[in-house]
């Protein structure tokens, strides 16, 4: 599995079709997460000011219809992500729509009252 942090509103918003962040056409790929507590990072350092629910998709890989590569984060990873090893660490970054059947399952991300995120749990 590879995880894509999403805003539950933009994943919805146009449901019979692949999913494409803006991210897409501004880099050329999708930004995905290699594991739940780099994920949980992410959205924590990228999306403390996201309004309503905050998703981390989880994607099988080998049920996508696009290519996914594993490459050094761009831009940067933000450091609380970074971990040991810091920028060597290679993200997947999807290079296409995603497939919706490719999505084998969400979490969702717990924030605090400042708006950390602080653990994934089941969506249901």
């Amino acid at each position: 599995m590879i995880y894509h942090v999403v805003p539950l509103d933009d994943w919805l918003r146009v449901p019979d079709r692949p999913y494409a962040p803006p991210t897409l056409a501004q880099d050329g790929f999708i930004h995905c997460s290699p594991d739940e507590s780099t994920a949980l990072a992410v959205a924590d350092a990228l999306f403390r000011d996201a309004i309503g629910p905050l998703m981390v998709l989880l994607i099988d890989e080998e049920a996508l219809d696009t290519s996914v590569r594993w490459e050094p984060a761009e831009p940067p990873e933000p450091s609380s992500t970074s971990g040991e090893g810091g920028s060597a660490r290679l993200f997947p970054h999807v290079y296409g729509r995603i497939n919706r059947n490719a999505v084998a399952g969400m979490l969702e991300v717990e924030r605090d009252e400042k708006g950390h995120a602080v653990r994934l749990s089941l969506w249901s």
